[in-house]
């Protein structure tokens, strides 16, 4: 059953009232009618609601019929700092980290990246993203929007590392240290925060390596192959997931 988002505003007592592109979506799309039924969330406090159409027009108002307690949401939260790739890498990265159950994903510039976003263009691309990380949570069932923050540089980020359980770096060079090993040492422990630092198509060069590691940040192997820049938040994520979900 298709999932809408909707925010506090939205719902009043047993009404819930949806407005903008998801109007359009519901009629026109999946072509719903009167009495049909959908889930709503309200994102503010990741509650899903079954909702019964009761009005069609320029909005659409729904009756809660009854809350739903399943939660979707993963038990480990994992940042992804995704070093900034060219073309279109990074709205893969986010539609698919979001599917596998991604908490937040922060654009990174480092050295080696291709891509430098001028200040004008950042906001725009940055709404952009959240709405693909917003359509995958929709897709997906899930009870929380990831949030796509604003584009940062890696001094920035090492002041946040002490938010963390655990801050990863993903390092072709690195040949011993497994991820894991790393995850081992977190297996039964709750409430964890995880961090994922990866860096762009050219990798992550050898100061910024050891600014982070300086920082407390482990320094990781994902194994004998190099790995696209698109690819290794999926690998990670679906690992951590395996090993930490409960």
């Amino acid at each position: 059953m298709p999932k809408f988002f909707v925010s506090s505003n939205q719902v009043d007592g047993n009404t819930v009232n949806i407005y903008g592109a998801d109007v359009d979506h519901i009629k026109k799309v999946l072509r719903k009618n009167i009495n049909d039924e959908i889930i709503v969330c309200n994102k503010d406090i990741e509650q899903d609601y079954l909702c019964k159409i009761l009005e069609i027009g320029d909005n659409i108002e729904c009756e809660i019929l009854n809350e739903i307690d399943e939660n979707t949401e993963p038990n480990v939260l994992v940042t992804i700092y995704q070093g900034l790739p060219k073309f279109d890498k990074m709205e893969l990265v986010i539609q698919k980290s979001v599917e596998l159950g991604v908490y937040n994903i922060i654009p990174l510039e480092l050295n080696r990246c291709v891509v430098k976003l001028k200040e004008k263009d950042r906001d725009k691309k940055i709404q952009r993203w959240q709405k693909i990380s917003e359509v995958a949570a929709k897709q997906c069932g899930r009870n929380y929007i990831p949030n796509i923050g604003n584009i940062q540089n890696l001094n920035q980020i090492c002041k946040d590392f002490n938010n963390y359980d655990l801050v990863l770096v993903a390092y072709e060079n690195e040949k011993e240290n497994t991820l894991k090993e790393q995850l081992d040492i977190l297996k039964n422990k709750k409430d964890l925060k995880i961090a994922v630092i990866i860096g762009p198509e050219g990798g992550i060069d050898e100061r910024e390596i050891e600014e982070v590691r300086n920082n407390g940040a482990k320094v990781i192997t994902l194994g004998k192959r190099i790995l696209r820049t698109e690819t290794v938040a999926l690998n990670v994520l679906s690992i951590i997931m395996y090993e930490l979900e409960n």
